[in-house]
């Protein structure tokens, strides 16, 4: 399994499966981390990891201003409070998808299932790779000046990604 898969799955998902606890806001200690890591058989020093974090294309990951702590930017199924503070978003975010959910989410909206928050793009290359990953992509127009004006509140992530609790569908358009 490749190092950034493994952390995302640890760091997002299930800590408990190397031991590991996070913080109230997703935060681990990094000689924790790579205690923990090493002995359930992912041997990495801290070099590795700082290059790892480094090297990722989306820049999943973040260390806290003192380079003790870890975590992952969004995308957590545990419960974290990331504190990230309420912005006002671009007029108009994307969203990249498998085309085979694009009749639910027309119909209800884009919730954000096993995440904390509904992930949004600034830009609409980005959405469309987000959605290769998934399927044949589909790309979805997010008004959301419109959405702000009924009350939305917006988050942006560590790594740019912009973040709401849900999306309804008439706020979406397909590109």
């Amino acid at each position: 399994m490749r190092v950034s898969k493994r952390l995302s799955y640890v760091l997002r998902h299930e800590p408990s499966s190397i031991g590991l606890t996070l913080d109230a806001a997703g935060w681990a200690g990094v000689d924790d981390l790579l205690g923990a890591l090493g002995a359930h058989g992912l041997l990495l020093t801290r070099a590795e990891l700082e290059h790892v974090v480094a090297a990722n294309d989306k820049r999943r990951f973040a260390f806290d201003e003192a380079g003790t702590r870890i975590r992952a930017s969004q995308g957590h199924s545990v419960d974290v409070v990331l504190g990230y503070r309420p912005l006002t978003p671009p007029a108009v975010l994307f969203h990249g998808t498998a085309d085979r959910h694009l009749p639910a989410i027309l119909a209800e909206g884009l919730r954000p299932g096993r995440r904390h928050a509904v992930h949004l793009s600034a830009d609409a290359d980005t959405a469309l790779r987000v959605g290769r990953r998934h399927g044949r992509p589909v790309v979805l127009r997010v008004d959301a000046a419109g959405m702000v004006a009924t009350g939305a509140v917006f988050t942006r992530s560590d790594n740019a990604i912009w973040l709401v609790s849900a999306v309804p569908a008439e706020f979406l358009a397909q590109v």
